[in-house]
């Protein structure tokens, strides 16, 4: 390899990582209200108040468009996605159809004691971000979910919760940091690794739509109530 060559790989390791620093920082923005619903992003003050290109700006914007945290209008222009009571409930109910799937393979798992480890550290990561600011709450909460799916093994399961992932961000401030911190609490998910942990599919499957019905109805409840003010 040439030295050109070498510094042109460099060079493109760089932008790569500015690139996802970038939507890392405006997703974090979006998921904790920091960046509030129907907020219109636009490009060139966005941009500027960044630090970075235009175009590494509007590489960022689109995967968050794809995720569903944003929405363009019918001029094109992007705006944080305004999400609707009915559709928390959608999203809850399929989050819920994905990791109740997940949660019964990982019950029938012949190596289950070696997997539930795995669950009780995503849980403990919750309870210490719970000391921290709510963008990590929100990932430590998002991180404890994608575990199960993952211990499933199911690689389709995975990308296809990791679609829904998106809009889930978009749903769990919907109603207020209050109700997205008590519904990110290390508690409310303990018992889901009690459940898994024992080995029945039926109990893990109750549990888990306990615990998705009750956010969902929350927020749902919430968002309604504001709008009917």
């Amino acid at each position: 390899m040439t030295v050109d060559a070498q510094f042109r790989s460099l060079g493109s390791i760089e932008r790569v990582t500015r690139r996802e620093l970038i939507l890392d920082r405006l997703r974090s923005a979006v998921s904790t209200g920091e960046l509030a619903p129907g907020t219109h992003l636009a490009e060139t003050e966005l941009s500027a108040s960044l630090g970075v290109s235009r175009g590494t700006l509007r590489e960022a914007l689109r995967h968050l468009e794809e995720e569903g945290l944003l929405s363009k209008d019918a001029r094109g222009r992007l705006s944080v996605r305004v999400v609707t009571p009915e559709e928390v409930r959608e999203i809850f109910d399929v989050r819920f159809a994905l990791e109740s799937a997940a949660a019964e393979v990982v019950c029938q798992r012949d190596d289950l004691d070696e997997v539930v480890p795995q669950l009780r550290e995503a849980l403990a990561r919750m309870e210490e971000s719970e000391q921290a600011s709510i963008a990590d709450q929100v990932a430590a909460d998002l991180a404890f979910h994608e575990a199960i799916c993952i211990a499933s093994g199911n690689r389709t399961l995975v990308e296809s919760w990791r679609r829904v992932s998106g809009l889930a961000r978009a749903v769990i401030t919907a109603a207020g940091q209050e109700t997205a911190i008590a519904n990110m609490s290390a508690a409310r998910h303990a018992p889901i690794v009690e459940a898994i942990a024992s080995g029945d599919a039926d109990l893990a499957r109750g549990v888990l739509r306990a615990h998705n019905t009750s956010a969902r109805d929350v927020i749902a409840a919430r968002m309604e109530a504001s709008l009917s003010r």
